[in-house]
């Protein structure tokens, strides 16, 4: 099995850019989470919504098969809100060797991309309800902390750089 890495974070922080530079890098491929939900979950979040629980574990589990039935192949890099630790659990029961990434991000800068951009159907008025429902890491998680200042590419060379001295 190749390497397995998640990119976790509130939306609007950078997880899909971050998420393929890093992928790049590793000549692997890049999954991102968004594109795993079902149409149930996008309807819902569109409409102002915030996802329960329970219409993120299957979504979870499609996340799992899709990292698993990739990494056999190639290196593998998800991108994936992950906000609370039960759902970095979940990942990590399912993907071995998981290595997780998170991309710290101040909310008005957050507020500030969100706002640019277009097509995505998560919609502004649903940030307050990511940071209220994000746990933060802990040291016991075992996670590298990114800041989201700076280019893209920069951000994922210090997020590789980083696993790569956790990993020795």
């Amino acid at each position: 099995m190749h390497k397995a890495i998640v990119v976790m974070g509130v939306s609007g922080c950078g997880k899909s850019s971050v998420g393929a530079a890093i992928a790049t890098q590793l000549g692997g491929v890049y999954v991102d989470a968004d594109d795993l939900h079902g149409p149930e979950n996008v309807a819902h979040m569109a409409a102002g919504k915030a996802l329960t629980d329970e219409m993120r574990w299957p979504w979870l589990d499609r996340c799992v098969d899709e990292v698993n039935r990739l990494r056999k192949t190639t290196p593998t890099v998800l991108a994936c809100s992950a906000l609370k630790k039960t759902y970095r659990d979940h990942l990590r029961q399912g993907i071995e060797g998981l290595a997780v990434v998170y991309l710290d991000a101040d909310r008005d800068l957050v507020l500030e991309r969100m706002s640019k951009r277009e097509g995505h159907y998560m919609p502004v008025s649903l940030l307050d309800s990511q940071f209220a429902t994000l746990e933060v890491p802990n040291v016991q998680e075992s996670v590298v902390f990114v800041g989201i200042d700076g280019a893209v590419e920069d951000i994922a060379k210090n997020a590789l750089h980083q696993l790569l001295i956790k990993a020795s």
